[in-house]
């Protein structure tokens, strides 16, 4: 699968009416393919998984931002981290996040590679133990990296803490206490802004391809993930 076709999975697919309103469609094919050949925005390199819009809207950037999300169940802010890092130090840093879970932890593997079918799924796996599940991930680093819809989040339920690599190679931290998280970014040298923003907040797309797919049944056999959460 090209280059070009890989973008396009998400976004126009096959026998499906194109994504409306999107300013990709009305740009040339070579002005198209040069933009998403461009993984370079300063000294950010971002991986093969997504691309930002062709205006960019959100130029990629490495830093990261405190947040909150509410959690209706509570009725309580949660506190959240959300962090961009350039490719070369960007697995690395999750790794180092995920030490601060615990000995042993849920898994949670999130795919929309057959979203037309069946939409975003997530697949659960509890009880790991954290050195078990870090080396099969180290196993997986490419696809983990590089495929655009594939994320992986990691949970210890009693802390309660969760570490999200998402399909956009964000890095999500979830959590009461989030002092140690923010250390490993402080020390991945990732800044702390509060006007950040991410790819996320913008139009941009995503990337993905059949060797990848199947990577992702790999990983789930590797992780013994059966079933649908």
């Amino acid at each position: 699968m090209g280059f070009l076709k890989k973008f396009f999975r998400n976004v126009y697919q096959e026998d499906l009416a194109p994504v409306r309103d999107s300013s990709f469609e009305t740009l040339s094919e070579e002005q198209l393919e040069a933009h998403l050949n461009v993984a370079r925005y300063g000294s950010f390199i971002l991986t093969d998984a997504v691309r930002p819009s062709y205006s960019l809207d959100v130029v990629p950037s490495c830093g990261y931002r405190r947040d909150h999300y509410r959690d209706e169940s509570t009725k309580r802010n949660v506190p959240v981290l959300m962090a961009a890092a350039s490719r070369e130090r960007l697995f690395d840093t999750f790794m180092e996040l995920l030490d601060p879970l615990g000995p042993v932890v849920d898994v949670v593997l999130e795919t929309s590679h057959n979203y037309a079918a069946s939409g975003h799924q997530d697949l659960y796996r509890e009880h790991i133990d954290m050195p078990i599940l870090q080396s099969v991930l180290w196993d997986f680093e490419d696809m983990l990296v590089n495929d655009g819809c594939t994320g992986i989040a990691v949970l210890n339920p009693a802390a309660p803490q969760e570490v999200q690599f998402d399909e956009h190679k964000l890095l999500i931290v979830y959590g009461r206490d989030l002092r140690d998280y923010e250390r490993i970014l402080a020390e991945a040298d990732l800044p702390c802004r509060d006007d950040m923003r991410f790819i996320t907040e913008a139009e941009h797309v995503h990337s993905t391809n059949d060797e990848y797919i199947q990577q992702f049944e790999q990983l789930k056999m590797r992780l013994g993930i059966e079933s649908d959460y």
